[in-house]
């Protein structure tokens, strides 16, 4: 299965949910956004949400200011 993360290609050996996908990346916990295919994702979905071949992932990183 091939994904494009942030515009990358990624090849995974089996289907894989946002939430897996998250841990694999190390960014359990990170204050992110995560938009599929340009939909956004609820992070009360991730779980459940799985990602098919040749999805569009768009991982968007909180970044705090003033």
């Amino acid at each position: 299965m091939q994904i494009y993360i942030n515009g990358t290609s990624y090849n995974f050996q089996a289907n894989i949910s946002i939430k897996a996908l998250v841990n694999k990346l190390d960014l359990e916990g990170k204050r992110i956004a995560i938009e599929v295919n340009q939909q956004l994702v609820p992070r009360s979905s991730f779980a459940e949400h799985q990602l098919s071949d040749q999805d569009r992932v768009e991982i968007i990183h909180a970044v705090g200011g003033g």
